[in-house]
């Protein structure tokens, strides 16, 4: 084509590059970003195109004006290639949130066609070259591999949306806030004020935890923040003290919405772990809220008494505590054995004796003692804390017939008769028991068989109550209730405990 119709076909597109720069004028800024200068990139191509024409025939190199008129047409494609793209992707499809490496790999894509044409123009044996440069295409591309691994990568991230410009994401040990996403590398801001460079197939071929996002929706971070207390304090108190020293706290960056919850989470060496759970409102600053709740996790336990162990090793001579504890132990259960009824006939050395044979048993809130209808030989003596008593009523429906706080006891009808449980018992709140069976308590009873008069009477006197809370029945008939059962109640405790009548 003759050189002064290349220039009418740049005029040409130079004028459709225009229509589409004033066109970009009704959008926006942010939808018309670099049309501008590159429409000057094209005037300027163009202008170099119209040099060539007016000066080239004055020239007396025979290859400059060829080569003058292909850098002129090269600067008017790369101008009008780049508005045309930008014009699709920036401005008409701006709303459909098109990654932006996607418009550069069309831009790239349309001047590696413009290139292939214009050499194919001028007369270039493509096919040629190729054959005589198969051993150099498969040398560039071997070294390339890595190279078109990050391109490839860096395209499949965008258009997957994986990772988006603005996300805070965790990569092995690194946390940063995504600022680019190039052709090679994803760049991730850390808060340490550093940027991360990190090739695109590096993360293809690993896992990326993208932070404080439920699928496509952007939500608070939950953070964990772990502690821990030594064995002797219950998790269910430790549980309870700072979740509420953390429910009155006013902390920065930690979200109100959902209420900051501890939880058990492991056993270790030296004591219980623990982990409190919160919504952080600003990923950028995740250190500052951790160090707040550390600093009322730690107040909180130590208004409480609560030790944090460290890890220590110390040789000392001193009395065993076991022993000291175990003495201890013993005078708690004969001052809960004095407080009960049910055992007021026993004399001192019978309850220092009975003391010895309890066994102690921790239940957590919602934890179950025993069901009704389980086999029982066992009683229970409520040290501390309250369970439910909880069964059917005469219909058939749940029903929950009382609640005992401690001191008391209940299950007494499998330790003095052997008779399944009436009725289900679930821990309200952390209790504590001492659970008394009939091998604990048959000495006792073989030892002073006077004594079967005197509990069966409380025991017919303990069921009749029961069945008043159940059938609202009057103090009369409970009286009457209770006196018809104590003759049958004694003869059923001497025969489960052997005892000649």
């Amino acid at each position: 084509m003759p050189i002064d119709g290349l220039l009418d076909d740049a005029l040409l597109f130079a004028a459709g590059a225009l229509v589409l720069v004033l066109v970009s004028m009704l959008f926006t800024p942010h939808r018309r970003r670099g049309l501008v200068p590159m429409l000057v990139v094209v005037a300027i191509g163009v202008a170099g195109l119209w040099m060539v024409v007016r000066f080239g025939r004055s020239l007396h190199a025979a290859t400059l004006p060829a080569i003058l008129r292909e850098a002129a047409l090269a600067v008017v494609a790369i101008g009008v290639i780049q508005i045309v793209v930008r014009f699709v992707f920036q401005t008409v499809l701006a709303r459909r949130g098109i990654p932006r490496i996607l418009d550069e790999f069309v831009i790239a894509l349309a001047l590696i066609g413009y290139a292939i044409y214009r050499m194919n123009a001028v007369g270039v044996n493509l096919v040629g070259l190729l054959t005589t440069s198969a051993v150099l295409s498969g040398a560039l591309a071997f070294s390339a591999q890595s190279t078109l691994g990050n391109l490839w990568g860096g395209i499949a991230l965008q258009l997957e949306k994986t990772c988006r410009v603005g996300d805070w994401v965790r990569i092995e040990n690194l946390t940063g806030q995504v600022v680019s996403i190039r052709w090679r590398s994803m760049a991730i801001a850390t808060p340490l004020r550093e940027t991360i460079v990190i090739p695109n197939q590096l993360l293809m071929n690993n896992r990326v935890t993208v932070v404080a996002r439920h699928g496509e929706e952007r939500t608070g971070w939950l953070r964990f923040v772990a502690f821990q207390v030594v064995f002797a304090h219950s998790p269910e108190s430790v549980v309870a003290v700072v979740e509420h020293a953390l429910a009155k706290a006013d902390m920065p960056f930690v979200g109100r919405g959902r209420m900051p919850e501890v939880v058990c989470q492991a056993y270790r060496d030296n004591g219980i772990e623990y982990a409190v759970v919160y919504e952080l409102t600003d990923v950028a600053r995740y250190w500052t809220a951790d160090s707040h709740i550390r600093v009322h996790v730690y107040a909180a336990l130590a208004r409480a008494g609560f030790t944090i162990p460290f890890p220590h090793r110390v040789v000392e001579t001193r009395p065993d505590e076991r022993i000291e504890n175990a003495e201890r132990e013993i005078v708690h259960r004969r001052a809960a054995l004095a407080t009960m009824n049910l055992f007021a006939s026993l004399t001192d050395d019978e309850r220092a004796t009975l003391a010895g044979a309890l066994t102690t048993e921790l239940y957590a809130g919602g934890d179950t003692v025993f069901m009704a209808g389980e086999p029982a030989d066992s009683l229970y003596l409520l040290a501390s804390g309250s369970v439910d008593i909880v069964g059917t009523d005469p219909s058939g429906a749940p029903h929950r017939f009382a609640t005992l706080a401690a001191p008391a006891y209940f299950g007494e009808g499998g330790l003095l008769l052997g008779q399944p449980r009436g009725a289900t018992v679930i821990a309200n709140g952390e209790a504590r028991c001492y659970r008394l069976d009939k091998a604990g308590f048959d000495r006792i009873m073989r030892a002073r068989p006077a004594l079967v008069e005197q509990l069966a009477a409380i025991l017919a006197e303990r069921q009749a109550e029961n069945d008043a809370t159940l059938q609202a029945l009057d103090s009369d008939v409970r009286k009457a209730r209770a006196a018809g059962r104590t003759a049958d109640f004694m003869r059923r405790m001497q025969q489960f405990f052997g005892i000649s009548g």
